[in-house]
């Protein structure tokens, strides 16, 4: 079985690719063309040419892409980033390395803040009116 060999990018490689002629993305340190695209985008053209030329991991995980999105994704997989050029950062984590929020007990916290809130409210509605008359 032959061997895949990933074709490697710098960031200044990268930096050069940032027009609707030639745009080119870092995401997770993979590298995209996306040029063909980006009129397909359905946030627009803009959004995508504002990360243009640089690392668009933050801003991708910002906005949730699907999985059909990230699937889709690989269609434009040109390679990957240089290893001197690659960011280790904490803060920008892959979507399936998050937590899932069933786990955090958000839902728990959803209801009882809330509900909270609305007892007050109510509390405040009945002596309110109760010393008014």
């Amino acid at each position: 079985m032959a061997e895949t060999v990933t074709k490697t990018y710098t960031l200044e490689e990268v930096s050069e690719h940032r027009t609707t002629g030639s745009s080119w993305l870092v995401i997770h340190d993979s590298v995209y063309d996306v040029t063909k695209f980006l009129d397909e985008h359905p946030g627009g053209e803009e959004v995508m040419l504002e990360q243009a030329g640089g690392n668009a991991s933050e801003s991708f995980e910002d906005v949730g892409h699907s999985q059909d999105a990230r699937e889709l994704m690989k269609d434009y997989l040109i390679g990957e980033l240089d290893e001197k050029d690659k960011v280790k950062s904490a803060k920008v984590k892959r979507a399936e390395e998050l937590p899932s929020s069933s786990n955090d007990g958000g839902a728990f916290w959803n209801w009882i803040v809330p509900g909270i809130i609305a007892l007050g409210v109510a509390l405040g509605y009945r002596y309110f009116f109760a010393t008014s008359n």
